[in-house]
């Protein structure tokens, strides 16, 4: 069974850097599509940035555009996102997500990706 586990949460100070990484275990082939997406209590999931198999970027949020940046390493099936310059809007519970064979019309949605991991907080103070 395919399971999705991130890493590299924390707490940070405005303007402050921090990388989370998902590694995905329970697969035999590497995921079609996968994305970071962010939910903040009582608002809906919001995409943050994704990215095909073969390494092409497939959006960004135009609040994170420019600040953060997604990555993947097939070898060690680990997904990636850098975040730079960050803010108390950033404020989150980050999961990244992961579809497997099928392709993605819609990527910023969430409804696209099959698999989920449970996710980091990362706190930005201000």
């Amino acid at each position: 069974q395919v399971q999705l586990v991130e890493s590299g949460g924390g707490s940070v100070q405005t303007g402050g850097s921090l990388r989370l990484s998902c590694t995905t275990s329970g697969n035999t082939y590497s995921a079609n599509y996968m994305a970071w997406f962010r939910q903040v209590p009582g608002k809906e999931r919001e995409g943050v940035a994704g990215i095909e198999n073969n390494g092409a970027i497939t959006f960004y949020s135009d609040s994170v555009q420019g600040r953060f940046t997604i990555s993947q390493d097939n070898a060690k099936n680990t997904l990636y996102l850098q975040m730079n310059s960050l803010k108390p809007e950033d404020t989150a519970l980050y999961s990244c997500a992961a579809a497997f064979g099928i392709a993605v019309l819609a990527p910023r949605r969430r409804l696209s990706y099959t698999y989920w991991g449970p996710g980091p907080q990362v706190p930005v103070s201000s």
